[in-house]
């Protein structure tokens, strides 16, 4: 991956060639950033730029037989651990090298670009929740014991190092301390916190904030071919990730959908016409399926939290596309502190009820009667 490919962070990416242009690559380093900020991306880019053979003044040549082995991911000297759990595949005993081939394909798609649900979602997980145990630590304590193979440098990327558990942390603590000679370590973090502590020290960090709105807009523009209203859109919801924007790109129709739906939903709610919510229910809301009904209550949620943010002098905390913050304007001051609660409730449960093959009409029009008594507590 080359420098250039990565959506800005620009300030970024001079701090990591100067390093190596300077010869002050530190072993042990931790990218903190968001999710859809690139850390990962950045990771891999310095991983290539430091082996590469003929690098240029702000990038990696792409050429050499380095940077060609790095592009697929499949360099020899570059190592991969991250969170892995049992799927249909792995029945026991989980680690990373059991799932090189689906992370290498995950990452090549989306251009490093991770997000971990997203990766649960492509290992077919379900619920259960990944780990890096002390198998992976022993696995790249082998490989990094081992003389390089053909490069200077031998680079470990440790993923969501958060994930770590207690056991393969202390593992590896002697190893980020005193690391075999011409050996690069390069944790990614989203949360500083979850990070245990001492691993935390024996790094050096690289903080990597979030995208601007301006550029994840003209990165949708050049990248997708979409024009500039609903590249903005897009922008404007992701609040700094990447990944939420192609996701809100790629559903824009969607959205849409479930703005109108929503407005007409609650208008029929606050004047309760129990014909036209019949109506409306049989033929809009009734044949979403099961998934749809879901997602559109966790849009409705998400329109009485912004509700709330407005009601308390926090509307610049709410990022939604213009014609939304219209209807959200006119729609708020029926959501208050007093019904909030009952209401977030309500949707939550229907959510569940939904989930559990409930009768999706029984559940919307209950819904709507509620929702009509609730906009009486103010």
């Amino acid at each position: 991956m080359l420098f250039s490919q990565i959506i800005g962070q620009e300030e970024v990416k001079k701090k990591l060639i100067q390093s190596v242009r300077e010869s002050r690559v530190a072993h042990a380093q931790l990218f903190l950033g968001p999710e859809g900020s690139g850390s990962l991306a950045l990771a891999i880019a310095y991983a290539q730029y430091i082996n590469c053979t003929n690098r240029g003044e702000n990038d990696s040549c792409g050429e050499c037989p380095s940077c060609k082995k790095f592009n697929n991911l499949a360099h020899p000297d570059l190592h991969f651990i991250f969170p892995t759990t049992t799927n249909k595949s792995v029945k026991k005993e989980p680690e990373s090298d059991l799932f090189l081939t689906e992370w290498r394909e995950f990452l090549l798609s989306n251009e490093a670009y991770a997000g971990l649900q997203d990766w649960y979602n492509t290992l077919e997980v379900e619920n259960k929740q990944g780990a890096i145990n002390v198998r992976d630590a022993a696995t790249i304590m082998r490989k990094l014991n081992l003389k390089a193979y053909e490069s200077e440098y031998k680079i470990a990327i440790i993923w969501m190092a958060e994930k770590l558990n207690v056991t393969a942390a202390n593992k590896l603590l002697k190893l980020l301390e005193e690391p075999p000679e011409k050996t690069v370590f390069l944790l990614i973090s989203e949360n500083q916190e979850e990070l245990l502590a001492t691993v935390r020290s024996r790094t050096v960090l690289m903080k990597v904030p979030k995208l601007p709105s301006d550029v994840i807009q003209n990165a949708l523009v050049k990248k997708c071919a979409c024009d500039n209203e609903m590249a903005h859109n897009a922008a404007i919801l992701a609040n700094g990730n990447w990944n939420l924007a192609l996701n809100y790109f790629h559903d824009s129709e969607n959205e849409k959908f479930y703005s109108n739906c929503f407005q007409k939903w609650m208008r029929y709610c606050f004047r309760f016409s129990a014909p036209e919510l019949i109506d409306f229910i049989a033929n809009d809301l009734k044949p979403l399926g099961r998934e749809k009904q879901k997602e559109f209550l966790a849009y409705g949620l998400n329109v009485f939290h912004n509700a709330i943010l407005f009601n308390n002098g926090l509307r610049n905390n709410v990022l939604l596309p213009q014609e939304e913050l219209a209807f959200l304007n006119n729609f708020a001051p029926f959501v208050s502190n007093k019904n909030i609660e009952l209401i977030t409730s309500l949707f939550e449960e229907s959510i569940n009820q939904i989930e559990r093959n409930g009768n999706a009409s029984l559940i919307f029009m209950d819904n709507s009667f509620k929702i009509f008594n609730y906009f009486k507590i103010r």
